[in-house]
């Protein structure tokens, strides 16, 4: 017996149940950025990794990571993680960890011995890398997977440059910090250690190097005129950090005073206390205006850290003690002198006011835009003078390791233009993902997972490694709080509520769905059902 026809129709097959010709808007997958994503300074596709993440599918998590950043394991510890104030999860409960997961992923991969991809075919061209911070590796990096030769030049004893020599091992331990530079080193790169580069033009003329890319670090303290200043018990802040990576400890003596208010000072306060000094930090400001990270304050005030607010020194001739002023800030916030004096008992006193870059290597170069201490750069990382870029503490913005780790990437993609004789060009930019756009009903509260600390007495006494990794179940579960911002993350809700069945699943993960807009009458149910908000309606084209 024949069926009727309206039971034995296939979907598709009827001419007249082609509906697509009464629709005035049409739905579009389109693919967002995410608030995370505009706001990393190293350009990571955090969304991206964190799909993967979410999935438990770590190496290919790792793998998308270190497109960008071949420092994931110490980015996990020592970035600033802005990202995380950008995140849209930020308005519905609280970010997502996402300095958490990208630390879980980097000491995973540490675990798992997993290795870069390897470079491509050999160039023949030849690039030189002044100095082994994070610009200049991350530079070296992506150039030697392009198929450049990269040599990078370290005055320094060993590789890392402000990552080593600036930041405490108790926030980066020299183990993890060393396997991700052996890991760059096996691409091939040349990593000389203790040559100091004193002339550009020599060293082109001498090695054959086609481009050239400055990374040095600010590695020299700012001075401050404090009358007995020179007296034997005054250092600077980069030098006793520095001298934390010799095999003897720096004499500060008990009673030790860090003259500034920034991350530097921190760090050498904590790491006094750790020597079993009595540490007190002096700022002429309040805490919320001090330029450290009020977590850095938090934990340093934890640990045992000092602190005299609106204060400044005013003398240091006593070698065993300084004469300090209180000031107040005036209706516009600045420090002014109040004439009120006390004497604070000091063994040293360290002078943390900031660092800048030894300019005698840049000095030599030939008519280099040189402004207020540091290279001028285009977009591009590009200098004035054809063939050399810059980056880092080298050049104007903000001094840390994730924009170091940007620029490295944007002058490795500069420099690879220049030697194939190519233009680098800007990508097109995409619509920011706005919290507004997505359907967080479908969201569960999930809280937050914190990283777990170090005991109180451990961090007072040890440079063991202050704050710990999150554990497996836990980093998925951070990671599936993404909210996969403005990008499918292949739910089926379009699938599923589509009224006329015009939603067709390709099995593809860069193009999961596609819609048949011969039966699509632009409803926008799906864009209306999609919680990430990955479907815009637009109007039709006639």
């Amino acid at each position: 017996m024949k069926k009727p026809f309206a039971i034995t129709l296939d979907v598709g097959t009827s001419l007249e149940n082609r509906t697509g010709s009464w629709r005035t808007l049409r739905p579009t997958y389109v693919h967002k950025l995410p608030p995370c994503n505009k706001q990393c300074p190293a350009g990571e596709d955090i969304q991206g990794w964190l799909f993967y993440a979410e999935s438990g599918n770590y190496e290919k998590a790792w793998r998308h990571l270190v497109k960008r950043n071949p420092f994931p394991s110490c980015m996990g510890r020592v970035c600033y993680h802005t990202c995380e104030g950008a995140c849209n999860r930020g308005q519905l409960d609280e970010s997502v960890g996402i300095n958490s997961v990208e630390r879980f992923l980097g000491d995973n991969a540490l675990e798992n011995g997993y290795k870069f991809e390897k470079p491509a075919k050999k160039t023949g061209k030849k690039v030189l890398i002044v100095g082994s911070g994070p610009a200049g590796l991350s530079a070296a990096y992506q150039l030697a997977l392009k198929g450049h030769e990269v040599t990078v030049k370290e005055g320094s004893p060993e590789a890392g440059g402000m990552m080593r020599y600036g930041i405490p091992k108790y926030r980066l331990p020299r183990r993890v910090l060393d396997q991700e530079i052996a890991r760059i080193a096996e691409l091939g790169v040349k990593i000389e250690l203790n040559y100091t580069v004193k002339s550009i033009e020599e060293e082109k003329e001498k090695f054959g190097y086609d481009a050239v890319f400055l990374g040095v670090g600010a590695g020299m303290a700012k001075n401050a005129y404090i009358p007995g200043g020179d007296s034997k018990h005054m250092m600077d802040a980069v030098s006793v950090l520095r001298s934390m990576e010799g095999e003897e400890e720096p004499l500060l003596g008990r009673r030790v005073v860090v003259y500034g208010g920034g991350n530097t000072a921190i760090d050498v306060a904590r790491s006094a206390k750790r020597l079993g000094a009595e540490p007190l930090i002096i700022y002429r400001r309040t805490r919320d205006k001090m330029p450290a990270h009020d977590f850095e304050v938090e934990e340093a005030l934890q640990e045992g850290v000092s602190v005299k607010w609106l204060s400044t020194i005013s003398e240091a001739e006593n070698p065993k003690e300084i004469k300090i002023e209180k000031m107040k800030l005036d209706e516009n916030g600045n420090p002014q002198p109040t004439g009120e004096f006390e004497t604070v008992e000091a063994d040293t006193v360290v002078l943390a006011l900031g660092q800048n870059v030894d300019q005698s290597l840049i000095d030599k170069i030939p008519n280099l835009n040189i402004e207020k201490g540091v290279v001028q750069v285009d977009r591009f990382m590009r200098t004035n003078v054809p063939g050399i870029y810059a980056g880092g503490d080298m050049v104007p913005g903000d001094r840390n390791v994730t924009v170091a780790i940007g620029h490295g990437y944007k002058a490795a993609y500069a420099i690879d233009c220049f030697l194939n004789g190519k233009e680098p060009v800007d990508h097109p930019k995409k619509q920011v993902a706005e919290f507004k756009n997505l359907n967080t009903w479908y969201y569960s509260d999930a809280p937050k997972t914190v990283r777990p600390m170090l005991d109180l007495v451990r961090r007072q006494s040890t440079f063991d490694e202050v704050q710990h990794g999150l554990t497996e179940e836990n980093a998925l579960f951070e990671a599936r709080r993404c909210m996969s911002c403005g990008n499918c993350l292949q739910c089926d809700n379009c699938y599923g509520v589509c009224p006329d069945n015009a939603v067709i699943k390709t099995g593809d993960d860069n193009v999961p769905y596609i819609f048949n807009y011969d039966y699509c009458k632009g409803c926008g149910v799906c864009s209306q059902e999609c919680p990430c908000g990955a479907i815009n309606m637009e109007t039709e084209s006639i």
